[in-house]
């Protein structure tokens, strides 16, 4: 299957330091914190969530110039955080300033 596609918007709440994985790929973890109003079985509801976020190579060096407070939209790819993780992230591919 090849649909595994996401999109979201919200405010950058942590940011990692930029650091090198053992192939020498920049890495960057951040958090967003989205608030929207959706519509969910027919009614409308809040929904506040936080994501965690990895950013590699290009993406890593533009995602390691946000700061804390930062508005942006993400989107990307739902994987494990890390190889050695079960843990849930969004792997970015693009970060667009809002």
């Amino acid at each position: 299957m090849d649909c595994n596609r996401t999109e979201i918007c919200g405010t950058v709440t942590e940011i990692g330091s930029l650091r090198y994985s053992p192939a020498g790929v920049a890495v960057v973890e951040l958090k967003i914190r989205h608030v929207s109003r959706q519509v969910e079985a027919g009614k409308p509801r809040w929904v506040e969530c936080e994501v965690s976020a990895v950013a590699l190579a290009q993406i890593a060096e533009i995602a390691a110039g946000l700061t804390p407070g930062a508005t942006v939209r993400l989107a990307g790819f739902l994987a494990r955080k890390s190889r050695m993780s079960l843990q849930l992230a969004l792997h970015v591919n693009r970060i667009d300033p809002i």
